[in-house]
């Protein structure tokens, strides 16, 4: 018995060459296309206009593994959590976050994540595998539907942060933003999509080598190695000075945006020599932005967020050193919907 190839690993060309195989015409291939990346089909039951003997060959030949909704949490500020069930029964989760001007959705990459950063629930988990493309584009295109359907309009902007290291599963993530901003399909600014990592030199370097048109955002956290060594194990095979010099070379290939993500960490990372060995840092990068984020309690972790007049002393010294800065307040805190908190909780608001 041969083994079914996923329909969404073909081009429309080489959809075109199998319909023409099997004595069918060319415009059944771009009819089947725009249901796969278009009207989002979640089977071949769903194409319409093609014949039942065409659906339910197409069936017999090839495999479709939509992600479906699980769970979907809303919390009290407006913020929407879905967890997702992919075709071998794990979960991951998606986020939608809407402010007046923008429906931004925060995407996963990978079942869990490998790199157990110290204040991340996601760290706590096992990586079970790497999501597949499709996955992460069934993910943008579902909660571009609940964006639509809660709040009256489609998802705006997308960032890669939410559970496992995109850069880790650097193809997938690639084909997946292509899928996302290509025209026959959601057609999305790539201006508007920011990846997220927590710094892995090499790959930095080869979105630089690939001329990837969207942004990128560091998750620094820390700025020097010491303390960065202690809450990012990734940091001691990645350090700041080699993050420091992939960045300037992602900038001199690409000009895109880069912004730097820095959760405070009460005791840990917040005071104000923290604030002057970023500066440092900040200065060495053609970085923005400066993204300070309120630290979200996770169970069984011990770190807890900065006071209001901590993090108020550490970004005025940050504005007046001439970094731009602006801090980001956590959403769907209420839903463990927010940074750092993704991962698969069975609770159901």
């Amino acid at each position: 018995m041969s083994v079914k190839k996923n329909i969404r690993e073909f081009t429309l060309p080489e959809l075109k060459e199998y319909f023409e195989a099997i004595g069918d015409k060319k415009f059944r291939a771009m009819q089947a296309y725009e249901w796969l990346w278009k009207k989002n089909a979640r089977s071949f039951d769903d194409m319409s206009n093609l014949s039942l003997e065409l659906r339910k060959k197409l069936a017999e030949e090839f495999e479709l593994k939509p992600l479906t909704v699980d769970v979907t949490q809303h919390s009290s500020d407006g913020t929407l959590k879905s967890r997702f069930r992919t075709f071998d029964g794990h979960l991951i989760e998606g986020v939608i976050i809407p402010t007046e001007k923008r429906s931004t959705a925060c995407v996963s990459s990978q079942i869990g994540c490998s790199l157990a950063c110290k204040f991340c629930a996601t760290g706590l988990m096992e990586r079970k595998r790497n999501l597949h493309f499709d996955e992460i584009y069934d993910q943008v295109a579902l909660l571009n539907e609940q964006s639509l359907k809660m709040h009256g309009t489609g998802l705006t902007n997308i960032v890669y942060m939410g559970m496992g290291e995109p850069l880790l599963n650097y193809k997938n993530v690639l084909k997946s933003i292509e899928r996302i901003t290509a025209s026959d399909s959601m057609a999305m600014s790539p201006k508007r999509i920011t990846v997220s990592t927590a710094g892995v030199a090499k790959m930095i370097r080869q979105l630089g080598d690939d001329k990837v048109r969207f942004n990128l955002a560091l998750s620094l956290h820390a700025a020097t190695d010491e303390k960065r060594n202690r809450i990012m194990a990734i940091n001691e095979t990645n350090n700041i000075a080699a993050l420091i010099d992939a960045l300037n070379y992602f900038y001199e290939q690409t000009k895109n945006d880069i912004t730097l993500e820095y959760v405070l960490l009460n005791g840990e990372n917040d005071s104000l020599e923290d604030a002057e060995d970023l500066v440092k840092v900040y200065r060495k990068i053609p970085t923005h932005l400066v993204n300070v984020i309120e630290y979200n309690s996770v169970a069984g972790i011990d770190f807890v967020k900065s006071g209001e007049d901590s993090t108020q002393i550490f970004t005025d010294y940050l504005a007046k050193h001439k970094v731009n800065v602006r801090v980001r307040r956590s959403r769907g805190k209420d839903i463990d919907a927010a940074c750092g908190q993704l991962a698969n909780k069975d609770k159901v608001a």
